[in-house]
């Protein structure tokens, strides 16, 4: 990208959806560069190099040490024994994510009398392991440059981090939140001073006053059509423009977006920020940490200064030291603080280390920051950002000082800061982690330098994907190269990860985590674990390994990402909700009646080209195929249709059948059809069903927003969207059909030629019912009764099919296609684009391009390397927590979004106990259990719930089988069966989980729920469950 200013979709498609076109271009004239390759800079380095900057120049002068192995994921091992220099080591492997970005090394001193002139070839300036005097000096430099080199400077230490930012005094930012410009529906506009805006159908506007509006399509005040006007919210459907009272009176529809206006911020240098900085706050519940670790963070530079090194690991003296000095910073501070000792303290003794999992979380945070460097993209930070891990460490703080000492081995940096006990407690894990794309291969590259799950400690991770690699993938999926396309995920991100730690015992496998898998994935396999992680990019799959892990009283650790937004979960048995204890309310599906007649918006045109996608090309072949492998034959089928004898989905079968193409030129008139019913006929039926000046019972226009009259469209061969149509449609039926066709027949002229004989049949306006209802759901077509004058037409037709001898076993199949939104060859975004553009035409929407369109049709989720490092991060550092048996206030949840930039740390939800009587509650995480043998009856089963538990139960439920209801007719017979009859078990099943309920305290009630109840057939089955 760097050569040509032609974006590669196919590489950058999920990150051009987060920053935008504009923003890449410029990010691609762009050079960066980043001094210091320690765990924080190979983090910027991958972060940047796959976003696809112009130029990157990685600077550091030092030597590889066994240290590094250990926080530096692109260090090997061979490195450390050939005594290369970092940046060395490093180059290759940070060149190869991406061959669009120029990949330079630099090992000059970086020092006190440096000519910093140098620095005028980049564009962003950004330091890790710098001295702070340093980090002033390049500062001032870049600042006083017409116009400013954008600088950063960030650092980890321990368990501490920290970002800040100076791009000059005046920088311009064209889109401070990288949020869609939302359209909405006017209900209402009065004219008065101020006129006040209302929103159609109570829809939220999510606007605020300040923000600047523009109006179009308003009928009755069209003096607003065209303009913008500033907004005051007078509530969250409604909102003040100004005054309205001169102009027409409000009649119906219109339309308002609002307006990004560019926003400049002010930034000072670093020398004069120091003692009254402006900081982010990430965590409310503890407001003052920030200003207390950028004070002991300042102190720790200092004290770099004047000993030349970093306090020593548990050395008492050092950290008194450390904490006089952070005292003296402290009365320097325009705002001053309460010094926290114990912070100091644990600052001191770990500053030597470093806590892996900060380097991605802030790494993350600071990449993003020079993206915004760069292109003027999202609201910068202003200006320091801190991140600690001090509630990691603060339980630790009373061990001895040997466990924190090095052994000379790559996790010297981690025990440094949480002690060889939990090392090994992490070497020894058996973690479960779901899916493996962007999420996944970040926290594998954790886990490697971590140490988790070690072959030597009998540790394991289990991975499982079944994707394999698209080239889309290595724009965030880091540890896949474009030789790796088309190979699967798991296999070769494990493989990757060993390059990283080879320690590590990695099991990597290719199923689907799901009730289909269950057999696999079964009890006995969660009781073996630790803990689970899931990396997973949808609801549904979440939701289920929840459930899994909350069944097997399992930790789980989830996160995801969208564009800049990220979130993790810690799910921590007995002590916190699970993911579905909370659901986030259903997308908001668009009626029927909308996407089929009354389109008003271009979401509205592209799912229904999407649709159309599905029923033509996908839906209705593996029904044609379905029909004819339960069909013996054709002659078959016409004798059992002249009998009278219903067939489901026969006449839609017959009517493929009977137009099926054996020819390229008739794939053309069947598309030249197509356009003829999709884009003409409808919009004349429509037409003719409800004229232009059709009024509805109270006396309002039929077609007033949000409806919109449809026009019909003339076919035009040399209008490009009309041939665009015609061909990509006539090139999918040439595929369902195995209909051969060349590039020669796509060309115009051939193209022309052959729709200049197609023959089109009149229109005739049919009197049919064309649904209006909003609630009205879309019929099932296999299930449409067919008239008798249908049936005879179809009859008709299969006998003309079968006297004309063209019934071959090749026509009796089609080749369903799966929409696949990537490949631009295969002409499926082709179809979507072209169709929905005409329909947007049809009903004067304004078309979307076809990237657009692209994520629309694809349902694409917007991604970007940024966001997906620093979610892995922090969800590793909860992880340390998970394996240390941390208490409930250590825990935290954290949203972020990178564009405004935003990061929230919140404790997590504390389970609820529901109760059932006064003395008996359960959680989520609760299960009651009952051993039987052979002879034990249901009878006994409620007896034992009762004597065990003091309650008992009136309802048994086996899945979705009723064991026990009393009201059942039959049911209280089946007290004196055994549980065995009841439930039939396989031969291998132990034990089964019941649903239980119990009687209400008042009658009248609804019955009580209660925790699952795990019966188990024997006292062996019992026994061997938990060995």
């Amino acid at each position: 990208m760097a050569d040509s200013m032609e974006i590669d979709d196919s590489l950058y498609s999920r990150q051009r959806y987060v920053l935008g076109d504009r923003a890449m271009h410029q990010m691609a004239q762009s050079s960066v560069f980043l001094s210091g390759m320690g765990a924080l800079g190979v983090e910027i380095a991958k972060n940047i190099v796959l976003a696809g900057v112009k130029a990157v120049t990685l600077h550091d002068s030092r030597q590889c040490e066994v240290w590094d192995l250990g926080t530096n994921f692109f260090i090997r091992e061979e490195d450390v024994h050939s005594q290369k220099k970092r940046v060395e080591a490093v180059h290759t492997r940070v060149a190869e994510l991406n061959p669009y970005v120029q990949v330079s090394v630099s090992t000059v001193a970086l020092d006190d009398n440096t000519d910093l002139s140098f620095l005028l070839n980049y564009q962003c300036v950004v330091l890790t392991e710098t001295r702070l005097t340093l980090q002033k000096r390049i500062n001032n430099f870049c600042h006083s440059q017409q116009p400013p080199i954008k600088f950063i400077g960030c650092d980890v230490f321990g368990i501490c981090s920290r970002v800040f930012c100076d791009f000059g005094e005046s920088f311009e930012v064209s889109d401070p939140t990288g949020e869609e410009s939302k359209e909405l529906f006017i209900q209402n506009i009065t004219q008065d001073n101020p006129g006040v805006v209302t929103c159609m159908d109570n829809h939220t506007h999510g606007l605020q006053t300040g923000q600047s509006v523009c109006f179009r399509e308003i009928n009755g005040m069209s003096e607003l059509n065209g303009i913008t006007r500033q907004v005051t919210v007078v509530s969250p459907y409604s909102f003040a423009i100004g005054d309205t009272s001169s102009f027409q009176s409000y009649l119906h529809g219109g339309i308002f977006r609002m307006i990004k206006i560019p926003k400049t911020y002010s930034f000072e240098t670093m020398e004069q920020q120091l003692h009254d900085p402006r900081l982010l706050i990430p965590d409310l519940s503890k407001p003052e940490a920030p200003l207390q670790i950028h004070a002991t963070m300042i102190a720790l530079d200092m004290f770099q200064e004047q000993h030349k090194r970093l306090p020593s690991i548990g050395c008492l003296q050092d950290s008194e030291v450390l904490l006089k000095l952070t005292e003296e910073v402290n009365e320097t501070l325009k705002n001053k603080v309460c010094v926290n000792p114990s912070l100091v303290r644990c600052v001191s003794r770990c500053a030597k280390g470093c806590l892996s999992p900060l380097a991605p979380a802030v790494g993350g945070i600071a990449s993003q920051e020079v993206l915004k460097a760069l292109t003027g993209k999202f609201t910068p930070l202003q200006q320091w950002f801190y991140l600690d891990a001090l509630e990691v460490v603060l339980p630790l703080q009373s061990l001895p000082a040997e466990e924190f000492a090095p052994r000379g081995d790559r996790y010297d940096a981690l025990r440094a800061c949480i002690g060889e006990s939990l090392c090994l407690d992490l070497h020894k894990l058996h973690i479960f982690m779901v899916g493996c794309g962007a999420i996944g291969c970040e926290m594998l590259k954790n886990f490697a330098l971590l140490g988790v799950g070690l072959a030597r400690c009998s540790g394991e991770v289990c991975v499982t994907d079944p994707d394999l690699i698209e080239k889309s993938n290595l724009n965030r999926q880091f540890l896949f190269r474009p030789h790796h396309i088309q190979k699967p995920k798991s296999l070769t991100a494990a493989q990757a990860t060993l390059e990283i730690n080879s320690e590590l015992q990695i099991a990597a496998q290719l199923n689907k985590v799901c009730p289909a898998t269950e057999d696999m994935y079964n009890d006995a396999f969660y009781s073996r674990l630790n803990l689970v992680v899931t990396a997973l990019d949808n609801v549904e799959a979440r939701r289920y390994v929840d459930s899994r892990s909350v069944s097997n009283q399992k930790a789980l650790l989830d996160s995801g990402t969208m564009g800049t937004k990220g979130h993790t979960e810690i799910i921590v048995p007995y002590l916190t909700e699970s993911y579905n204890s909370h659901r986030d309310p259903p997308e908001e599906e668009i009626p029927f009646c909308t996407l089929k007649s009354f389109p008003a918006v271009i979401e509205h045109t592209i799912q229904w080209a999407r649709d159309k996608f599905e029923s033509a090309f996908s839906h209705k072949p593996s029904m044609f195929n379905m029909f004819w492998q339960s069909h013996l034959s054709a002659e078959d089928v016409l004798q059992r249709m002249k009998l009278g004898e219903s067939m489901e989905g026969g006449f839609q079968v017959i009517k493929l059948l009977s137009r099926r193409p054996t020819h390229w030129d008739h794939c053309l008139a069947l598309a030249r059809l197509k356009f003829d019913k999709y884009f003409k006929r409808k919009a004349l039926q429509l037409l003719h069903s409800f004229p232009l000046d059709t009024r509805l019972k109270d006396g309002t226009l039929f077609w007033q927003s949000p409806k919109r009259p449809p026009s019909p469209l003339e076919f035009d061969v040399k209008d490009s969207l009309h041939f665009g149509f015609v061909v990509s449609t006539a090139r999918l039926f040439a595929e369902i059909y195995n209909v051969p066709y060349s590039e020669e027949n796509l060309c115009y002229d051939a193209v022309s030629s052959v729709l200049a004989e197609v023959k089109i049949p009149e229109y005739r306006p049919a009197e049919k019912h064309i649904e209006t209802d909003e609630t009205a759901k879309k019929p099932d077509q296999m299930k449409l009764t067919v008239s008798s004058e249908e049936e005879r037409e179809a009859i008709s037709q299969l006998e003309e099919v079968i006297t004309s001898g063209f019934i071959t076993p090749e026509s009796l199949r089609m080749t369903p296609l799966i929409f696949e939104k990537d490949d631009d060859s295969n002409g499926h975004m082709d179809f979507v684009e072209t169709a929905s553009a005409l329909r947007a035409r049809m009903y004067s929407i304004e078309a979307a391009d076809r990237l657009q369109t692209k994520r629309i049709a694809g349902k694409i989720i917007p991604a970007i390397a940024t966001a997906t490092a620093t979610v892995a991060g922090l969800v590793a550092l909860e992880m340390i927590k998970v394996v240390g048996g941390y208490g409930f206030e250590s825990f935290k949840n954290c949203f972020f979004n990178l564009a405004i930039p935003v990061v929230v740390l919140t404790e997590t939800a504390h389970v609820k106990r529901i109760q059932i009587r006064d003395d008996i509650s359960f959680s989520i995480w609760d299960r009651w259990s009952i051993t039987g043998h052979e002879d034990f009856t249901l009878s006994d089963f409620i007896n034992a719930v009762r004597e065990k538990y003091g309650i008992e139960p009136t309802m048994v439920v086996h899945g979705v089988k009723m064991l026990y209801v009393p009201v059942m007719p039959g049911h209280s017979k089946r007290l004196k069966l055994t549980m065995q009859k009841l439930i039939k078990p396989s031969v291998e099943r132990k034990y089964v989980d019941l649903t239980v309920s119990f009687a209400p305290e008042a009658d009248g009630d609804e019955d009580l729920p209660g925790p699952p109840v795990r019966y188990y057939f024997s006292r062996e089955a019992e026994s061997s469950e938990r060995a």
